[in-house]
């Protein structure tokens, strides 16, 4: 395995640009304007409550810690800007995102929703009966960096069996992993295209924050909620 650098740096550049543009785009689908009315009012009145402000910080601020640890230390022996065909890609993008998924599954259910100290920890993020968008950053920071270092594990682990990865492989999972784990605590309550999707991702992660006793810990797709009988 070798130290792949300027393979990290182009990733590290699609990762921006892409963001950059979607963001853009998605601000161009006027069908989304009233939701995100929704959320922006809702956040409003959150974030104005003093116990929000320090938690996102802390949140972002070991966030950021965690990436920057995963972009120096394990990517760059993981990805590769050589090319591959495109059923590896896609193999590798269905593989890294479900034993992420898997373990997330098992982390959540049983740890975060146990009898233990961890169950106090996640109680933090359940304070939220009706969470909207940036109830996705208020989120206890040790929980953060077990979330964040659960992705990062699945991919490293992955990439010393299957790897390396192309830029593509880690960009689309990466995307994935940051953006539905946002999508899933908007609200978003659509019955046409495109809101139709987003709509069901939120509802599910909605009643999953009813309290504590709910199913629906995947994070990804529900599959292992359907699988172990936790789908609600």
């Amino acid at each position: 395995m070798t130290y792949n650098w300027q393979a990290t740096l182009i990733l590290l550049a699609t990762l921006t640009l892409v963001t950059v543009i979607g963001n853009r785009l998605v601000k161009q689908v006027r069908a989304f304007d009233g939701m995100r009315a929704v959320n922006r009012e809702e956040d409003k009145h959150k974030i104005a409550k003093d116990k929000y402000p320090p938690v996102v910080a802390s949140t972002r601020k070991i966030g950021a810690i965690t990436n920057l640890v995963f972009y120096s230390t394990m990517v760059p022996f993981i990805v590769t800007q050589q090319p591959q065909p495109l059923w590896k890609i896609a193999l590798d993008c269905v593989a890294i995102l479900m034993v992420y998924d898997f373990f997330y599954y098992l982390t959540h259910r049983f740890v975060f929703h146990g009898n233990g100290y961890f169950r106090k920890i996640h109680g933090l993020h359940h304070q939220a009966r009706h969470p909207t968008y940036i109830d996705a950053f208020y989120v206890h920071p040790l929980e953060t960096f077990i979330g964040i270092g659960l992705f990062m594990g699945s991919a490293a682990l992955l990439g010393i069996f299957m790897g390396p990865f192309h830029i593509a492989t880690l960009a689309f999972c990466v995307l994935v992993f940051q953006n539905l784990n946002v999508i899933n605590h908007c609200h978003i309550r659509m019955d046409h295209f495109p809101g139709r999707l987003l709509s069901w991702i939120s509802v599910k992660h909605a009643n999953h924050h009813k309290d504590m006793q709910q199913g629906n810990y995947s994070t990804i797709t529900l599959l292992y909620d359907k699988l172990f009988r936790t789908f609600v």
